[in-house]
């Protein structure tokens, strides 16, 4: 997996609209590191270092990051149908940046309201999960609906009152997903969170096994149940509101990857984390690609992985068993 996500991630370099020869992009990298005579034009040497390789390092995390925390919140909830946008973090990040678009304009503002209003929305789900004295994951999840339907309609009204000529289309597209105006300074924002949150979740890997066997079970066997459920929540989080925030809402990757790592190296989260992070980067990677070159138009990421994502999770549900295995 490691060796194909490196051959794709050097192919991407040169496919899009501007061509570039694999000889081309290797003498470009290589300047970077060894002197080297410039035969190669300078729109060249920009389009990678300020156009691709910012985009494709972004696909890279996005992917990864989706998958890891799709796969630990299906086995910290139990339950495969769960994705990292359950806690509503994905709503209301679409939320602050319908909100940012329509007010502010600026591309890095508009980033930073998805992020905060990502995180402010799990905060509200916790908050009302909290009615509740004995709360466990089931309430929790119930509260991610409530809050996420909540900001679905307050997305909605934004859309209703937006200049239908021009911010609209803006705030459509951006919901849509897309990785076409990542920079290497929104990068340099995001990537220490998503690294961190994704460091620590590889590190406990092996306590999600125990965890996905029941709050119980687990508490017998002297795991402290709730301080572990807080920092996969707040890990997963993290890692999804940093990757919204850089490319909108993608859905399907952090629901369908961990299910196919799954079925490539088993239950046991020690090699399924690992399996999900590399195949994540993986897909989305060529998810991205086929977004550039199909048409003459970028095709929004959201709609690909649907394309992708719906049937193949159709026929997992055929072939596979429809419940949640303690294996």
């Amino acid at each position: 997996m490691a060796v194909s996500l490196v051959v794709l991630f050097f192919i991407s370099l040169f496919l899009g609209r501007y061509p570039l020869s694999p000889n081309e992009v290797i003498k470009i990298l290589a300047s970077k590191f060894i002197p080297l005579q410039q035969p190669w034009d300078a729109t060249a040497e920009a389009v990678i270092w300020k156009v691709r390789v910012p985009r494709l390092t972004a696909a890279l995390l996005v992917g990864s990051g989706l998958s890891i925390s799709g796969a630990s919140f299906q086995g910290l909830f139990r339950n495969a149908l769960v994705s990292p946008h359950i806690l509503g973090v994905a709503a209301g990040a679409g939320f602050g940046a319908s909100v940012a678009i329509l007010l502010l304009e600026d591309p890095f503002l508009v980033q930073l309201a998805a992020f905060v209003f990502g995180l402010l929305a799990v905060v509200v789900t916790f908050y009302i999960s909290r009615v509740y004295k004995e709360s466990n994951t089931l309430v929790l999840v119930l509260s991610g609906i409530i809050v996420g339907a909540l900001f679905t309609a307050l997305i909605s009204l934004i859309k209703y009152v937006a200049d239908p000529f021009d911010t609209l289309p803006a705030i459509v597209f951006w919901l849509m997903g897309s990785l076409a105006s990542v920079s290497n300074k929104e990068l340099s924002v995001v990537i220490l969170p998503m690294s961190l949150g994704i460091i620590v979740l590889l590190l406990i890997r092996w306590k999600i096994n125990i965890l996905s066997m029941g709050e119980k079970e687990a508490k017998a066997m002297g795991v402290n149940t709730n301080r572990l459920m807080a920092v996969i929540i707040v890990c997963s989080t993290m890692i999804t509101a940093s990757a919204v925030c850089i490319s909108g809402i993608i859905g399907w990757v952090g629901l369908v990857i961990p299910h196919f790592s799954r079925m490539i190296v088993g239950p046991d989260h020690k090699a399924l984390l690992p399996a999900s992070l590399l195949l994540g980067a993986l897909y989305l990677l060529a998810i991205d690609d086929c977004a550039r070159m199909l048409i003459s138009t970028e095709i929004p990421l959201r709609i690909l992985t649907a394309i992708v994502g719906a049937p193949f999770f159709a026929f997992l549900l055929r072939k596979s068993k429809v419940g949640w295995s303690r294996s």
